[in-house]
């Protein structure tokens, strides 16, 4: 539980010593020894006997340590509590411009108490600095309810402030983080629309939010639209997902994404573009249905366009996981769109299980694009089929007769044709990026984050024996190509230092 208190941001400051110490160099980087980190959440762990508490483990590269992060770690203003879910997301950022890695976690469920009442999944986040020596016990911690964060708004029951979380650096160099409200009551024309959503976005020192009835940013409040619900971004953009937005006067949850620039003009972040299937022919492909929910999932990586000196534009990728293909429900779909620095977007590839020569067939509840992670393997050259990178989650799709399995899908989005060059990975003894074994209701491909290098694919709830806790497999792109046999690291509670204690270890992305 959080207590109100009164007080705003104020970030750990610069330390000349730590800043020696830390060199940086990857993105994901806590104790800034320049070898990349690796971040899991358990966000159903139970933490001094409050159930679904949730935690974090950071497992240092090199060998240098396993670190857990809860509620119960000293020096947080919190308590661990039932159905916290801390740790159901999580992002990482040089807040502070030490040279380490500070990693920012959500617990969207938290309570709050305000002036004696229990404020219920109000949300809260978490600013945990990395340390020369790791992260976790010993370093500063900042804990924020959404009053707290920005004293111009309101902690309010149901905001689930912390529900997405995104963080990098601007091309300018100054740190950015966005904080997704998908719950927060939005009131326009003198009427309060439940769950609207927004996002509370801080560049720097500056602070500010963004909903859809500010200036410029498409769409227009409603109730349900869970604005903030997904979140994504790079240097020059940033994406916010809404899968409860009605397209159209009768297609609730259709859903949408709204598209920002990091300039920010008339108080908020300038926004560029808003994306949604809409009716035929009007929008992205496909057509703009009842509880299709376009956007529950997105992810954006950099895009070098030819002729270009640098990494100007944007893919962004969008899972509609619940999208009906031809009278198939719930099968999914996937698209990919350009998004350029003027808002002009191009809709690169559209996908489901039906496309040209894409492996697999429309199945009812594959829910193909539950989780979505793109990448640029490549940033230093014009990007092409052979440097872009997408791995579709597909948790229901059975395997071998395995029902619910899941599987994860990996496209070339830029590819003339998009099944090409497809591959499907699964769990196997043998034979496959993707070790262990394909278990009823695992859901593999319900958890996922992508870099450069390497695709994070998370298993929380594996129900195979040999990791009844949860997994996290770190798959280099070469791999899967079939290029390079460097191997896949298994992560997973019992194994290389890390505790063998979890319920759903593996949430990534």
């Amino acid at each position: 539980m959080v207590l109100v208190a009164t007080g705003g941001l104020v970030s750990a400051g610069h330390s000349a010593a730590a800043a020696t110490a830390c060199t940086g160099g990857t993105a994901t980087d806590f104790n800034g020894d320049g070898v990349t980190d690796t971040v899991a959440s358990d966000p159903y762990a139970t933490v001094n006997g409050a159930v679904r508490a949730g935690l974090v483990r950071v497992v240092l590269g090199g060998g240098k340590g396993v670190f857990e992060i809860s509620q119960a770690t000293s020096g947080m203003t919190a308590t661990p509590e039932r159905g916290d879910q801390f740790g159901a997301s999580r992002t990482a950022y040089d807040a502070d411009g030490d040279g380490c890695t500070d990693l920012v976690v959500g617990a969207p469920y938290e309570d709050v108490t305000k002036d004696g009442a229990d404020l219920h999944d109000a949300g809260a986040i978490y600013v945990i600095h990395g340390t020369p020596t790791g992260i976790g016990t010993g370093s500063a911690i900042e804990s924020y309810t959404q009053a707290q964060f920005d004293p111009n708004t309101v902690t309010e029951e149901y905001d689930r402030f912390g529900f997405a979380l995104q963080s990098g650096t601007t091309s300018t160099s100054l740190p950015y983080l966005v904080i997704g409200a998908p719950g927060e009551n939005v009131t326009s024309g003198g009427k309060d629309y439940a769950d609207a959503g927004c996002i509370h976005y801080m560049q720097g020192t500056t602070k500010t939010t963004a909903n859809q009835d500010d200036a410029g940013v498409p769409g227009i409040v409603e109730a349900h639209d869970r604005f903030g619900y997904s979140l994504t971004g790079t240097n020059r953009f940033f994406a916010v997902g809404a899968p409860g937005e009605t397209i159209g006067t009768d297609a609730s949850f259709a859903g949408a994404v709204t598209v920002f620039n990091h300039t920010i003009a008339s108080g908020v972040p300038t926004a560029l573009v808003g994306l949604d299937q809409a009716e035929a022919g009007v929008g992205l492909a496909g057509t703009a249905e009842p509880n299709d929910q376009f956007g529950t999932s997105i992810d954006m990586t950099n895009f070098r366009p030819s002729g270009q000196t640098y990494n100007s534009d944007a893919l962004l990728a969008v899972g509609t996981p619940t999208e009906s293909v031809g009278t198939v429900t719930d099968s999914g779909a996937v698209s990919v769109i350009r998004i350029q620095p003027s808002g002009t977007y191009t809709e690169l590839a559209a996908i489901d299980a039906s496309a040209d020569g894409v492996d697999g067939f429309p199945t009812k509840g594959d829910f193909f694009g539950q989780r979505v992670a793109i990448a640029n393997t490549d940033t230093s050259v014009v990007s092409s089929d052979a440097t872009i990178r997408l791995a579709v989650g597909i948790p229901g799709r059975d395997v071998a007769g395995v029902k619910d399995a899941g599987v994860v899908q990996i496209l070339r989005p830029l590819d003339v044709s998009i099944g090409a060059n497809d591959k499907i990975i699964t769990r196997a003894v043998s034979g496959s990026v993707l070790p262990g074994t394909a278990t009823a209701r695992d859901y593999t491909g319900i958890s996922l984050t992508a870099g450069t290098t390497n695709l994070y694919v998370g298993v929380p709830y594996s129900k195979a024996s040999d990791t009844p806790k949860g997994a996290l497999y770190s798959i280099p792109w070469t791999d899967i190509t079939g290029s390079t046999t460097t191997g896949t690291t298994t992560f997973k509670p019992g194994a290389g230092g890390i505790p063998d204690a979890g319920t759903s270890f593996g949430v990534v992305g």
